[in-house]
């Protein structure tokens, strides 16, 4: 049971990430069926004004002192950076070694990670910080690729709304499913969300390091729909295949094929997006063949179906009547 949570608050706070912990965990909703929590806002020296990121600042109620008889201890997201105050790391410590589960939202993870809480257990943070995090804590095993991770006494939630999916995870494995449905119900979010944060990731565009392959480069990028060969193209660029490969390799990063599957991944996401084509006729566009090799390679690199990935992402026209203000 979840009976009470604290949130451990640090200077330079994200304000969305907190506000989900404190939606999720700090409002009575006792009238709609859903257990109380007591729900402490803890910080290094309660009273005093601490900043959020964005320019407004509050003042923590509690002091570290009140994460002891905590059930969970939350950490919200924060800017990252090199340090962070001794006196939270320690008190997260303290807090684990009696038992205490530890959640972490988005960079909240680098926190965790700096008190030692992370080494040799499967976490994740936001995607854009995968690469960071990997290089300060190489002894956490990070999942880039979902929204939160479920570590039994420690989960971490990945990127910005993801924390919801992460909160309502925890009250659903905590205090029950029906709790976690009628708290997303009042957020106006699904209960669950499908697939992972690959689906919300900007793949970068392959590009080549050097300009001798750039001429077909960028004819294969105009010719996706059609068949391609490693012969073929090491004829296109008047080299031989073994040299073309070597070549291709050492200017891209990654193979002929690699680079001309992504490249088909990145053209089918743009159907998906823009237009209202079929998976069958997206497929023969993108040069994948057929709708079933298409949401092999689109699953793979993205995490999610075409079909799912549309739902989420299609443009769609503004209502009938509806018009955005001119700012």
């Amino acid at each position: 049971m979840l009976n009470t949570v604290a949130a451990v608050v640090v200077d330079g706070l994200m304000p969305f990430e907190f506000g989900v912990i404190s939606e999720v965990f700090g409002v009575d909703r006792v009238d709609d069926g859903v257990p109380p929590v007591e729900f402490r806002v803890c910080g290094e020296r309660p009273g005093e004004p601490m900043r959020f990121s964005v320019g407004v600042t509050m003042s923590p109620e509690f002091g570290l002192d009140a994460l002891e008889g905590a059930d969970l201890v939350a950490v919200p997201a924060c800017t990252v950076r090199a340090e962070y105050p001794p006196a939270v790391l320690e008190a997260l410590r303290a807090a684990s070694a009696r038992g205490a589960t530890l959640l972490s939202l988005c960079s909240g993870a680098f926190v965790l990670g700096a008190a030692g809480l992370l080494d040799g257990r499967r976490c994740t943070t936001h995607w854009r910080y995968a690469a960071e995090f990997t290089r300060r804590f190489p002894d956490a095993k990070l999942d880039p690729d979902v929204l939160f991770v479920d570590d039994g006494d420690v989960v971490t939630g990945a990127g910005t709304a993801a924390g919801i999916d992460a909160c309502l995870h925890l009250v659903r494995r905590e205090v029950s499913s029906a709790a976690a449905t009628t708290i997303a119900r009042r957020m106006v979010v699904p209960p669950q969300r499908e697939g992972g944060q690959r689906q919300f990731v900007a793949l970068p565009i392959p590009e080549c390091t050097g300009d001798s392959l750039q001429p077909v480069l960028d004819w294969l990028v105009n010719n996706l729909a059609e068949e391609h060969s490693v012969p073929e193209l090491a004829r296109r660029a008047s080299m031989s295949e073994r040299t073309f490969a070597r070549r291709f390799v050492a200017e891209t990063g990654t193979t002929p094929n690699r680079w001309l599957s992504l490249q088909r991944v990145l053209l089918a996401r743009h159907l998906l997006e823009d237009t209202q084509l079929g998976i069958e006729e997206i497929a023969h566009r993108c040069g994948f063949g057929t709708a079933a090799l298409l949401r092999h390679h689109f699953h793979r690199v993205v995490g999610v179906a075409p079909n799912d990935y549309r739902r989420t992402f299609a443009q769609r026209p503004a209502p009938a009547g509806h018009h955005l203000g001119v700012r």
